[in-house]
């Protein structure tokens, strides 16, 4: 044997693919493991899109390969959603593509657009896939950090001294992944404007836009935006279909295409039931997101009152799917995750996975019933 690539020396394994082992070794020991820290919605998808999979499936003629770009009804309904809810026209055959999943798409646009040694702009804290599918590839991450008082806003002026000329793709994420910073139309205009002076490609990751956020934000809908920037979107934690992996890609037809090159080298289509249950999910109104909001805003109410027990702060006003939260008392974010874990068997986020600015730092998911975070609660209580 002769060894492994030598990319792979670049990054390690995912940090939840790891942890959960160890989290579900305790559970299978008998451990009652809260699991407060990963953002897999618990709820179910809405009984519409369960009949729309199940329906297809049923039809001898529904399992055999698909298009790489998907049904032209599933382009359709994901236009129409962008339009309905970001103001944004899409042209379906041309500005969309499905996706496995949002998380292939990180891949597939970088595969797209970098070479080694090229260089890729990333929040710092950030979801840690854009670092490790950067690193991969051989080109090189330059964090950013952002100014959570407003709202998460980089800090541009700063970024714009540096030497920028190799830098290729910008990856911002708003409603912000881990720390729930909104975002605003004011601070897309701006890195719209900078990817315009810079030459860069912008690319939004946006799967958390209508989770606790009264104002979801499109950076296609601004002025310019369709011209340097891509947006990923997926219906895992919009519509409670985390493992169905059905997500998509908007924006420039020719950027769009580039990325399809990829793709189609990669899968051989998504199962028909899953599209048809994606365009059922697609044309649900306002209500359902309010639903969903309602649960999401009673356990967030709890998830705070326990982080008040920890002595932990965070932002009343920061969006979606998780609570981010400093840690302020004697121990370390690592030994308070590593004593809830085996003192109080609560699952939690240690920061630091997220990047340097996460060190001080935890993050706790809202995907759990009401019931469990009250008995989470009650562990904590003196």
């Amino acid at each position: 044997m002769k060894g492994f690539a030598n990319r792979i020396n670049s990054v390690e394994e995912y940090y939840f693919s790891a942890k959960l082992r160890e989290v579900n070794q305790l559970i299978a020991e008998g451990k009652p493991v809260i699991n407060l820290g990963i953002g897999s919605p618990d709820l179910a998808p809405d009984r519409s899109v369960i009949d729309a999979l199940k329906n297809t499936a049923e039809n001898a003629q529904a399992h055999g390969y698909q298009s790489y770009q998907g049904i032209p009804e599933l382009r359709i309904a994901m236009a129409s959603f962008y339009h309905r809810e970001f103001g944004v026209e899409l042209v379906p055959n041309k500005e969309i593509l499905p996706l496995m999943g949002s998380k292939e798409g990180i891949m597939h646009i970088s595969m797209a657009f970098l070479n080694p040694g090229d260089q890729v702009l990333i929040p710092n804290p950030g979801y840690p896939t854009y670092t490790s599918v950067t690193r991969l590839l051989e080109a090189e991450p330059i964090f950013y950090s952002m100014d959570l008082e407003q709202k998460g806003r980089p800090n541009l002026e700063e970024l714009a001294q540096k030497d920028l000329s190799k830098v290729k793709l910008m990856w911002i994420n708003y409603p912000h992944m881990p720390t729930g910073a909104a975002g605003s139309m004011e601070i897309l205009t701006d890195l719209v404007a900078f990817a315009q002076k810079h030459a860069i490609i912008l690319v939004n990751d946006n799967p958390y836009s209508h989770i606790l956020n009264p104002e979801p934000l499109s950076v296609l809908s601004i002025p310019g935006g369709k011209d340097v920037a891509l947006e990923l979107n997926s219906l895992s934690k919009t519509f409670n279909m985390p493992g169905w992996r059905v997500g998509m890609l908007c924006g420039r037809a020719d950027f769009v295409d580039a990325v399809l090159k990829v793709k189609s080298n990669m899968d051989s289509g998504m199962f028909l039931g899953l599209q048809k249950g994606a365009i059922a999910a697609l044309s649900l109104g306002r209500n359902w997101f309010a639903d969903q909001n309602e649960i999401y805003t009673n356990r967030r109410k709890l998830v705070w009152k326990l982080a008040d027990l920890l002595g932990l702060s965070y932002d009343t006003q920061s969006t979606g799917l998780f609570v981010w939260c400093k840690v302020n008392g004697e121990k370390s974010p690592e030994e308070l995750v590593d004593w809830l874990l085996y003192e109080k068997n609560i699952f939690i986020t240690p920061g630091k996975i997220f990047g340097s600015e996460g060190n001080n730092y935890v993050r706790f998911s809202l995907c759990m019933p009401e019931f469990k975070i009250l008995e989470a609660i009650n562990r904590i209580k003196p």
